[in-house]
């Protein structure tokens, strides 16, 4: 399938039927979804779930299988050199020069991308204030801290004020205040009206974009907001923190009750009916088997409830099908 140019034009992306097979392997597998102008929208799963595979294609530089997207009106597939300068791509292993400092890494991606020499310095003060990199220019960047280096990177791909950012894992490996900074410089991107579609495995980020997709094995698993995802869990979910998680999660799963139970740290999110009286008996459970009891109450399903949900639900109709 491919789009006429003037298809989904409200779109900033419009991705259809989006596919990427590599041999026998089908990395990617008919992705259909929208990403509107000045949004922040988020690509989310696990390794292997197709993320940068999809970005790769996005940004035009992997050709796709099936399938077409259009990038601010421009076919991925019909003209992938075309979508280029309208997009910054950030690759997790994004092309900075380590043996150049912050300030000429930026101006040679000026020069790259033929910014005018009468806009840099304008440009250059405005990327310095969100990033706080100004006073390190003259430092190398193979000197700079892994959140540091992130932060010089989306620098270099702002440079040419991009209609799109493309950003695939930016804050994998990076420590949490550099994470947060980095969330809150691609927040500032968006509120001025850039669009931005990032991949992340990480749910909590996920919960920070307007629309997420979850991807499983190359496919949409869930696509809406975070909050209409979460509030679509069916049933309660019981948080159940205890010393022994491992034989409390085994003692779980057997229960009557219990729809579902996930171990997350040393504490059991255990899916439930609605019926009030579900509390009562995984309290039953884990007291028969001795297992003692620090924490039990009610939360919000989150988003990695949903999407552990969604893809167990959905493996279990496909063996259904069989």
């Amino acid at each position: 399938m491919r789009l006429s140019r003037t298809a989904d034009s409200s779109a900033a992306i419009a991705v259809r039927a989006l596919t990427r097979s590599f041999g026998a392997l089908t990395a990617v597998d008919g992705l259909t979804f929208d990403v509107a102008r000045g949004e922040l929208f988020g690509l989310v799963g696990p390794d292997g779930a197709g993320k940068t595979t999809t970005l790769r294609m996005l940004a035009g530089v992997l050709r796709p299988s099936g399938g077409d997207a259009l990038m601010d009106g421009i076919s991925i597939a019909r003209d992938p050199e075309g979508v280029k300068l309208h997009i910054a791509y950030m690759s997790q292993r994004f092309g900075l020069y380590t043996d150049l400092t912050v300030r000429e890494n930026i101006d040679f991606y000026a020069d790259l991308y033929e910014v005018p020499a009468a806009e840099r310095a304008a440009r250059l003060e405005r990327l310095y204030h969100f990033s706080n990199l100004g006073p390190f220019e003259h430092r190398l960047a193979g000197k700079l801290s892994g959140g540091m280096k992130q932060k010089l990177g989306l620098c270099c791909a702002l440079i040419h004020q991009p209609r799109i950012l493309l950003l695939d894992e930016p804050t994998f490996g990076v420590d949490p205040i550099s994470r947060r900074d980095l969330w809150l410089i691609l927040e500032e991107m968006v509120s001025q009206g850039v669009t931005v579609l990032v991949s992340t495995a990480y749910m909590d980020e996920a919960e920070r974009c307007d629309h997420v997709a979850l991807l499983d094995h190359g496919r949409v698993v869930a696509l809406d907001t975070p909050s209409t995802l979460q509030a679509s869990m069916a049933g309660q979910v019981i948080a159940v923190r205890t010393p022994e998680p491992r034989r409390a999660l085994e003692k779980l799963r057997t229960a009557a009750t219990v729809q579902r139970a996930t171990q997350f740290g040393d504490t059991i999110h255990v899916i439930v009916a609605e019926d009030g009286r579900s509390r009562a008996s995984i309290e039953a459970a884990l007291a028969l088997a001795g297992i003692a009891v620090i924490e039990l109450h009610e939360i919000e399903a989150s988003l990695e409830d949903v999407f552990i949900e969604r893809v167990l639900s959905g493996q279990a109709s496909m063996a259904s099908g069989r």
